[in-house]
Order: C-alpha cells, then sequence, then structure tokens
C-alpha cells in the first residue's frame, strides 16, 4: 500500500526544498529566482548546484543531479525511499500513515536505539570501578570530567563479552549487535565477543544528533590506535566525521582538521570548538564536501611526523576542489595538537593558527625540502616541479607571486619562470581543447543524456520526447490537448514519465517531481530535471509542442513499419486507427484503466 498522495502533497508542502538544501549546502548565490551552491555530490570550486524555490527542484550542472525534496534526502542521506519520506515527516512533525511494505526504517530506528543505549553502557562503565584505567588514561592526558559529559567518552572493560551480555539482557539479539558492529563471531565457532575490549570509547554522532557508531583508542601501545565501527545501515565512514556535530555550531568562522579524535577533544577543552577528526581514515571527498557545508575556511592541524605531512598533502588536494580556503598549521616542538596545547598553552595554538600558511605556502615548502638547492641537478628538479605546480594555479596573481619566489629559489630569472609558466599552460589548454572537440565531433554522444544508466536508441525521437516532458511539465493545461500515449514514445522510460505526469494532471494536481521519487530512479528523475531546467520558450507552446509529437510519431510509424510516412496526413490516418484500437481495449489515452 504505497503513502497516500494527499499525504505526499502535504509532507513536500511542509519541506520546503530550499530551506531542506541549505542544511547541507551554502546556499550563498542567487541568479535570478534559483538559489545557488557547491553541489554535494561531487567536488567542485565554481557553485553550479541550483534550487529553484518556484519549481521546488534541485538541479546539479555539473553532475547532472536533480530532483524534488523527497529525492534529495534520498540521495544525501542515503536513505531508502520510505526511511526518506520518515525522516523529513520527522522534520515536519507529520505522523506518517502505517506502511508496512519497507522493514528498513525500523531496523534503522532500532540499531540507532541500541548504539545510544551501547554509548550509555560505556560511558557507565568509565565510571564503575572496572573504568580506572580509562579514566587514569583521560586524567594522563588532561581530559576534564566536563568534555567527557560533553562528548559522552566511555570506557569498553577488559572482557570478551560484558557489552553482550548487558545488551543481551535488554531483549537485543545477537544478530541485532552484529548488524551495528558491537560484536563478532568467535572463529572458533559458536559464540561471539565485544568488537570493542579495553579501550576508551569515543561514540560518534552524526550532525543530526544520533549516535551512529564508535571509535575505540588504545590505552597503552598497540595497533590499531583507533579501532572504528564498521560500516553500518547508519554509519558511512566517509560520510561522518568526530566532531562535527559540536564544530557546526562554533562561532569561530573556520574548522579545524585534525588526526585523533583525543586531539580533537583537547582542543575544545582550550577553547578551539569548531576541531573535527576524520575518524582514522583519509580525508575522503564526501568529508571535505560535508566540511564545506560550514565553513570556507579550513585549517589543517596533523600530526608533525611523515605520515601527518602526507595526509597533510592529500587532504589539501581534495579540499582545493572545492570553494574554501585553505590553510596548513606548522608545529614545532610537539608532535600533535594535543601535545602542542599542553606544552605551550592555548594562547600560542591560537598564534599559530593567525600565522598559519595558505595551502600553496605549503605545499611549495614540501616541494623545495624534497631537493637539495646547492647542485645543479637539484635546482634543475626543482625548478622542474616548481614550475608544474605553478602553472596549475587558476589565479593570475598567484602565479605572478609565486613564479618571483620559485624563481629566487632556483637562482633564473623571474621571465624565464614566467615563459615556462605560459609555455606549460599553453600546452594544457591545447590538450583540453583537443578532447573538446573530440566530445564536439561525437554528436550521437552529445545527444544522450549525462547518466549513463539511461542510453537513447532514437535520438530524433526521444530529443522530441524530452521537449514534450518539457513542455507538458511547464504548462500542464496542455496534457488535455495532445492526445498522446506513453507507448507511442521510443524510449520506454521517457514514456512512463509521460504517462505517470498525464496521471498526476488528470487526478486535479499540478506534475510535482518529488511526487514521482518512488516509482523512477534516482538517474531517471535526474534526467527529467535536467530536462525541465532547460530554457524554454513557451510563447507558441501549442505549435512547439504539435511538431514534437509530429516527430514522435513519424518516428514511430517508421519503427512500426520499417517504412517513412508518404505524408503527415497519413501518419494522422495510422494514429486515429491506434487510437480507436486503444478505446476498444477500453485503455483510453495514456495506457490506464478508465474508471
Amino acid at each position: 500500500m504505497p503513502f497516500p498522495e494527499s499525504f505526499l502533497q502535504e509532507l513536500v508542502e511542509r519541506n520546503e526544498i530550499s530551506d531542506v538544501v541549505s542544511g547541507y549546502v551554502r546556499l550563498t548565490k542567487r541568479s535570478g529566482a534559483n538559489l545557488f551552491g557547491l553541489c554535494p555530490f561531487h567536488n567542485e570550486k565554481t557553485p553550479s548546484f541550483s534550487v529553484s524555490p518556484e519549481k521546488q527542484i534541485y538541479h546539479c550542472f555539473g553532475c547532472g543531479k536533480g530532483g524534488g525534496v523527497i529525492n534529495f534526502i534520498m540521495e544525501i542521506e542515503n536513505l531508502s525511499y520510505p526511511d526518506a519520506i520518515r525522516f523529513l515527516a520527522q522534520r515536519a512533525g507529520i505522523v506518517v500513515p502505517e506502511d508496512d511494505r519497507d522493514e528498513t526504517a525500523s531496523r534503522r530506528a532500532r540499531m540507532l536505539k541500541l548504539l545510544r543505549e551501547a554509548a550509555r553502557f560505556f560511558y557507565d562503565e568509565l565510571c564503575a570501578p572496572s573504568g580506572e584505567a580509562g579514566r587514569e588514561y583521560l586524567a594522563r592526558r588532561g581530559i576534564s570530567g566536563a568534555m567527557v559529559k560533553r562528548f559522552g567518552l566511555g570506557f569498553a572493560p577488559d572482557s570478551w563479552d560484558s557489552l553482550l551480555k548487558a545488551m543481551s539482557t535488554r531483549g537485543y539479539s545477537q544478530a541485532e549487535l552484529s548488524a551495528a558492529g558491537l560484536i563478532k563471531a568467535s572463529q572458533k565457532g559458536g559464540g561471539a565477543y565485544d568488537t570493542f575490549r579495553n579501550r576508551l570509547m569515543f561514540p560518534v554522532i552524526d550532525v543530526r544528533g544520533s549516535v551512529v557508531a564508535f571509535s575505540g583508542r588504545i590505552l597503552g601501545d598497540g595497533e590499531p590506535k583507533y579501532l572504528n565501527s564498521p560500516e553500518t545501515l547508519v554509519f558511512s565512514k566517509s560520510r561522518n566525521l568526530f566532531g562535527l556535530n559540536l564544530a557546526k555550531k562554533s562561532k569561530k568562522g573556520y574548522i579545524i582538521l585534525v588526526e585523533g579524535n583525543i586531539d580533537v577533544v583537547a582542543l575544545h577543552q582550550a577553547g578551539f570548538e569548531s576541531a573535527v577528526a576524520s575518524l582514522g581514515t583519509s580525508l575522503t571527498p564526501e568529508q571535505a564536501r560535508l566540511i564545506s557545508n560550514y565553513t570556507s575556511d579550513v585549517i589543517i592541524a596533523y600530526d608533525a611526523d611523515d605520515a601527518g605531512l602526507k595526509a597533510a598533502q592529500r587532504a589539501i588536494s581534495i579540499l582545493d576542489k572545492l570553494d574554501v580556503k585553505v590553510r596548513v598549521l606548522r608545529m614545532s616542538g610537539a608532535k600533535d595538537p594535543d601535545e602542542y596545547i599542553q606544552k605551550f598553552g592555548a594562547a600560542a595554538f591560537d598564534n599559530l593558527i593567525s600565522r598559519s600558511e595558505n595551502h600553496i605556502e605549503y605545499r611549495l615548502a614540501a616541494v623545495t625540502g624534497k631537493y637539495e638547492l646547492s647542485t645543479d641537478e637539484g635546482r634543475v628538479s626543482f625548478l622542474r616541479e616548481a614550475v608544474d605546480f605553478i602553472a596549475a594555479l587558476p589565479n593570475t596573481v598567484e602565479r605572478e607571486v609565486y613564479s618571483l619566489r620559485v624563481a629566487e629559489l632556483g637562482g633564473v630569472s623571474e621571465e624565464t619562470i614566467k615563459r615556462e609558466v605560459e609555455r606549460l599552460r599553453k600546452k594544457k589548454a591545447a590538450a583540453s581543447k583537443k578532447q573538446y572537440e573530440r566530445a564536439l565531433s561525437r554528436p550521437v554522444r552529445a545527444a544522450q543524456p549525462k547518466q549513463r544508466a539511461i542510453r537513447y536508441k532514437n535520438e530524433r525521437s526521444a530529443k522530441a520526447e524530452e521537449g514534450v516532458l518539457a513542455l507538458l511539465y511547464l504548462n500542464p493545461e496542455l496534457f488535455l490537448k495532445t492526445k498522446l500515449a506513453g507507448e507511442e514514445f521510443s524510449e520506454p522510460i521517457l514514456g512512463k514519465l509521460y504517462d505517470e505526469l498525464l496521471a498526476q494532471t488528470l487526478r486535479g494536481g499540478r506534475p510535482q517531481i518529488s511526487l514521482l521519487a518512488e516509482k523512477f530512479s534516482a538517474d531517471e528523475i535526474s534526467l527529467f530535471t535536467q530536462l525541465i531546467e532547460r530554457p524554454l520558450e513557451t510563447g507558441r507552446s501549442l505549435q512547439a509542442l504539435q511538431n514534437y509529437i509530429d516527430i514522435i510519431r513519424s518516428e514511430n510509424l517508421v519503427r512500426i513499419t520499417g517504412e517513412q510516412p508518404e505524408s503527415d496526413e497519413s501518419i494522422a490516418r495510422y494514429w486515429e486507427q491506434r487510437k480507436e484500437q486503444m478505446i476498444s481495449d477500453d485503455k483510453g489515452y495514456g495506457g490506464r484503466e478508465n474508471g
């Protein structure tokens, strides 16, 4: 039994798309009636993600994703259709009608409840006599009781199955505990044991305040230093950051990216409440986009060892693809931010932040440090890599400034560096132009949708079908003048879209993309969103519609008969016969049962 359409209409009306999207994307630019921001689904530096409050749709002109508010939540939260409905209903304070088709929502809610109770168990264990080792570790690291409460820190006892027993007495099965990543099956068979043992526990809390996973730090030496929950129904490492639930509320104006959870806690305690960590993995593009939703200024404060330097370079390359300012903090005399603050104090760390380098300075320093500039061979190698780096900088002023710097370091003239930079840029531009021209020489591919899962067999008919859909969505009253059926379309997906939009119109409503989310895939709805976002001349809509229909029917007749039609009249006669056949089959226009 599907959700009632009246309920879905209210759900969409109560979740205005720009309000929902702005919780994930900074919509900072306006163009006409649309709002723009950086796309949350792919890396970009120039905003191409559009939100139309008028049409209640989103569309990225870069990657092609698009749809209504339900699709957006399905994509951004990685939720099924029913779960996205419940998410939006909870947001709007609407009661969801009973829906027994999908158990995913109940399993998700049950898992979140289990994880919350597990967090309470770990917290209680930290406070209990058995948690003395955890308390001693926190005391050595200078972490206060206030921070323990703020982050919900806990302790996993040095026991094989203490959590398993505790959660079992509360009614949770081993299957549920395993699915949540809290226990593991014994390789010897017949039993299970706790995933986390003798570790300081950090609950991973998402931006909505739900405990979704855990990160456990070993108290002494050993590997892994941090043990993280596996991927589950409610947790994806690449889409979460430790501490972001708190950092997103900071008024600092920047986010500090560190390596370890304990660094996050220590920085918050010292007053730097905008610190986050990436859960033991290198920064991912998804995490970078998540950060960019809350700030345009990121400070990388990774550990001052070789691994930290390499991780910083990787993070820079990811963040540099977004519209954010990237700075790198250099520490000396301490291996990480926590140790630095303990040695030199919060004021000294704040001074480091104010003197942090932009990422270009940092990367150029890294290149310089690789070569022995006192030798000719070292200088040549340095200049070759440095020039290649500068040529990739998009800003003219930056290229000018750093060309001079490189010239001074390499002992050559500034003009020499500038000429080489321009030579490389022209070479890359020529390669890009050639690639673009090759793409233009493939008109069939250019006519295909951006969505690779959808391929047109008849581009001429498909383009006319796209035109029909765009016109009818913007002018639904034209539906009553088409006398067109979805089965006449060359592309089944476009015909299915036509039939569904016609059904919405005949039920007395205006076609809405959000109401298509259950019956169409993300790619299919993105394709349709792309169609209605194209500029459209509506002054002669009826004539344009008729032209599209003529093309569709002409191409259809060729497919059916294998012959080119003699005239428009022959096409009309053929479809009059088809219409009579459809009526006699009691299907009416659009292939739906009457009544």
